[in-house]
């Protein structure tokens, strides 16, 4: 799958993401220099992980047959130690049915086994960069 980037230029930093037939605005704060016209990239990385785990949960909840009603998932960002090679992410879940003990506590399990999480902390990303 292709993701591109193209440049706005009505904007100082604004960049359109496309992704298959999305588009994503993104863009970075004004005193980075942007005009805050959309989440910046790191936000975007956070937020892969939130909507990652809030999928795998409901998916997992469907799949079980369980009563979960409501889900919200937040996500946290500690990025006070970024340059010393630490960044943190919290993620809440926040589920609201007829949910026994026992079914939070899978789907919280369910939860720590996204994809994106295991992305994120077991996988090793090459990245390659090239002039086209």
């Amino acid at each position: 799958m292709t993701i591109k980037a193209i440049r706005d230029p009505s904007l100082p930093m604004r960049h359109i993401v496309h992704v298959r037939n999305h588009l994503i605005s993104s863009d970075v704060l004004v005193e980075e220099g942007g005009s805050d016209a959309g989440p910046s990239p790191h936000d975007l990385y956070d937020a892969a992980l939130c909507a990652c785990k809030a999928l795998t949960v409901l998916w997992y909840a469907k799949r079980k047959g369980y009563a979960l009603d409501q889900l919200e998932t937040t996500t946290e960002r500690d990025a006070s130690e970024e340059r010393k090679g630490v960044y943190r992410l919290a993620v809440t879940l926040h589920m609201t049915g007829d949910l026994s003990e026992a079914q939070r506590q899978e789907l919280l399990s369910a939860a720590e086994k996204c994809p994106v999480h295991k992305l994120m902390t077991s996988v090793s990303t090459e990245v390659t960069t090239l002039l086209g």
